[in-house]
C-alpha cells in the first residue's frame, strides 16, 4: 500500500477507464487507484474488476445506488481514512485530467492542505473547449469568488489532492451537496477553517470518449448553493458585529497562494 489513494468516480466509463488507469500507474509510481463506480450499465465496473486482478495498485468500490459525483468522492473519501492513506485525490475517469501532473500537485502537499489543479490561473489552459463552455466556467466561478469574497479562480474545478488531516476536518459527514457543486462545498469548508490552499496550473483536455455529466440541473443546484453560503456568511459577519462587537476573519484573506506557472520567477 502507498501513501497516496487516487479516487476515480465512474458511470459508464468503459472506453475512458482502461488507458486512465494505465496513465496513472506509468506516470506516479507511488500511488494507489480507487475506482468508485456506480453500477454502471456498460460494464465499467466488471473492467475495474479485472484490472483490480492485474494490477494491485488498483481496488474498486462498487455502490449500488448513483447519487452524483459528490456522493461518489465522499464513500472515496471514506474508504481511504479508514484504509489509513496520507494524500487523497481527487481525479476524473474521462482523460481530462493528466495524471503526469499529478507529482506537481502532490509536491505542494508538503506545505498545504489542499492543492487545486487550476486552469483559470496564469500557465493553465483548457483544450477543445468551446467558447461558449470556457465563458460558462469562467462566470461560474467569477460568481463564485463574488459571492463567497475569495480569491480562488478555479472553486469548481475538480482535479485536487486533500491531506488526510484536511479532509477530518472539513466536516464530510454534513456535506449535502452533489454534482460539481459539491466541489465549491469542500472548498469553501477548507478556506472558512482556514486550511491553507494552492492552485496549480494545470492543462485541462475535453474527453474524447463518453457523454459530459454537467446539466442544467447540476448548474442550477451551484447557483443556489453558492447564493445561499454566501448569504449566510455575511449574515453571520453582521451578527458577530452586532452581539460581540468583533467582525468574522475575512475568508478572502485566509492562507491561499497560486502556483506561478514552471520556469516562472515571479513573487509569490
Amino acid at each position: 500500500m502507498h501513501d497516496t489513494l487516487v479516487i476515480i468516480p465512474t458511470y459508464n466509463e468503459v472506453e475512458n477507464l482502461e488507458p486512465m488507469v494505465g496513465r496513472i500507474l506509468a506516470a506516479n509510481g507511488t500511488v494507489d487507484v480507487l475506482v468508485v463506480d456506480d453500477s454502471s450499465p456498460d460494464g465499467t465496473g466488471d473492467l475495474a474488476d479485472e484490472l483490480a486482478e492485474r494490477h494491485p495498485e488498483v481496488h474498486v468500490l462498487h455502490r449500488a445506488v448513483k447519487d452524483g459525483l459528490g456522493g461518489a468522492y465522499l464513500a472515496g473519501f471514506a474508504w481511504g481514512l479508514e484504509q489509513g492513506y496520507g494524500a487523497l485525490v481527487e481525479m476524473d475517469a474521462d482523460g481530462s485530467h493528466q495524471p503526469e501532473q499529478l507529482p506537481l500537485l502532490l509536491a505542494q502537499l508538503v506545505d498545504h492542505d489542499l492543492v487545486l489543479g487550476s486552469r483559470w490561473v496564469p500557465g493553465g489552459s483548457v483544450v477543445n473547449w468551446s467558447r461558449r463552455r470556457e465563458l460558462l466556467s469562467r462566470g461560474g466561478n467569477l460568481y463564485t469568488r463574488l459571492a463567497l469574497g475569495i480569491d480562488v479562480r478555479d472553486a469548481t474545478g475538480g482535479y485536487r489532492v486533500f491531506s488526510a488531516a484536511a479532509l477530518r476536518r472539513v466536516d464530510l459527514a454534513h456535506v449535502a451537496s452533489q454534482g460539481y457543486c459539491f466541489q465549491v462545498d469542500l472548498l469553501w469548508r477548507a478556506l472558512e477553517r482556514e486550511l491553507r490552499v494552492v492552485e496549480v496550473p494545470i492543462t485541462f483536455v475535453e474527453r474524447v470518449h463518453g457523454e459530459s455529466k454537467m446539466s442544467g440541473s447540476i448548474v442550477s443546484e451551484s447557483l443556489a448553493l453558492v447564493t445561499w453560503w454566501g448569504v449566510r456568511r455575511r449574515a453571520a459577519a453582521i451578527g458577530a458585529v452586532v452581539r460581540h462587537g468583533r467582525r468574522l476573519p475575512s475568508v478572502r484573506a485566509l492562507s491561499h497562494r497560486v502556483l506561478p506557472p514552471v520556469g516562472a520567477t515571479a513573487e509569490q
